[in-house]
């Protein structure tokens, strides 16, 4: 069986996050001395033209993915995880995960949830999940939700 070392996971807040944290917290455990990487990115490409307008918008985004990262920081370490590692990006979810996080943290394994994307919307933008798949150079785990 693969030995994992240093486990990413993405979180935004959503059912699909809570579910690939889940999956990620019990891999984590289940090799002991892996590092989960808990990672929010903060998608800068949605709030640059109200950013000009409102500058509070990125202060509050930073704010929401501190409190985020804190509070899954807290469940994986109650659930017993030993080294969990909180990190915010800015850019696109897409990019960042698998060509810039997933090298700095040296990840072999990256969990994601699996979108809540329709066909039209996969089709003109593309899923985050998908993207990782296609690009990442190390293992990934898409987990579903009981919906999907």
């Amino acid at each position: 069986m693969t030995k994992y070392k240093s486990i990413v996971v993405a979180v935004d807040g959503s059912k699909e996050a809570e579910y690939a944290f889940k999956k990620a917290t019990e891999i984590a455990k289940q090799n002991e001395d892996a590092k989960l990487n808990l990672v929010n990115v903060i998608d800068t490409r949605s709030f640059a033209a109200i950013e000009a307008y409102d500058r509070s918008i990125a202060e509050k985004a930073q704010a929401f993915s501190e409190e985020l990262l804190e509070g899954y920081k807290k469940k994986a370490e109650e659930a017993g995880v030993k080294n969990v590692n909180v990190i915010i990006e800015y850019g696109s979810p897409k990019t960042i995960i698998t060509k810039e996080l997933s090298k700095l943290v040296d990840a072999d394994l990256i969990v994601c949830g699996a979108t809540g994307l329709n066909a039209v919307e996969r089709f003109l933008i593309g899923s985050v999940s998908e993207a990782i798949v296609r690009s990442a150079k190390c293992d990934v785990l898409v987990v579903r939700t009981p919906e999907n």
